[in-house]
């Protein structure tokens, strides 16, 4: 399966001219901070119900399959996934209070102990919440974190390499919106790696092909 070079987005039947790298109309217009994204499935079927559990009831046992699967995506990609530390996208305080942990983290914190990298999972935060209508759509959720995202003070960040993990890339925004946090900060690159990725067009005003 084709996909795309840098959000790795699944390029189905996508046309490109030989020796260019296959790129998605959002990364033709270079629309991520992130250097590049990779997710180990599509989400769909099993996997939607992998991640809920995960998400809601906080089975760590599938945190740490998860992150085996993803450290094994990051040892076969030929150091073009290496990092110096693993970051977790924040929740924020309020929401990570009410559930009581941060998902994202329980990928993040397995996946580091198994790269041999430092875990930093306070190195972002989150500065706003996320709305609590439960359906976004596309313009939505790249306004709601547009911003939403920064370093906490005193956090090292210069010249490192960060490897950003999620459970789900839906759109892409929220990487990118942690992304341009640490970039700003002075981080050299951003990774981005989730457990799965939608397959939908990740922009509010780009036309499907």
């Amino acid at each position: 399966m084709i996909i795309c070079e840098v959000c790795g987005r699944p390029l189905p039947g996508l046309g490109q001219k030989e020796g260019e790298p296959p790129l998605c109309p959002a990364c033709r217009e270079k629309t991520y901070a992130f250097d590049r994204a990779r997710s180990f499935a599509v989400y769909a079927d099993a996997v939607v119900r992998a991640i809920l559990l995960l998400k809601f009831e906080q089975i760590e046992p599938l945190g740490v399959w998860f992150s085996e699967r993803l450290a094994e995506m990051v040892n076969a990609d030929d150091d073009r996934l290496s990092a110096d530390v693993v970051v977790p996208v924040p929740l924020h305080r309020e929401r990570e209070k009410e559930r009581g942990y941060n998902q994202a983290a329980l990928l993040s914190k397995p996946l580091a102990k198994r790269l041999r990298l430092p875990h930093k999972a306070v190195l972002l935060m989150r500065t706003r919440a996320r709305p609590d209508k439960q359906v976004l759509s596309l313009e939505e959720r790249w306004e709601s974190v547009r911003g939403a995202f920064a370093t906490r003070p005193g956090s090292q960040v210069d010249n490192l390499r960060v490897l950003l993990v999620d459970d789900v890339l839906t759109t892409g925004a929220t990487l990118d919106a942690c992304a341009r946090a640490l970039r700003k900060a002075g981080a050299k690159s951003v990774i981005g790696l989730t457990v799965a990725r939608a397959v939908r067009n990740p922009l509010p005003d780009a036309r499907e092909w």
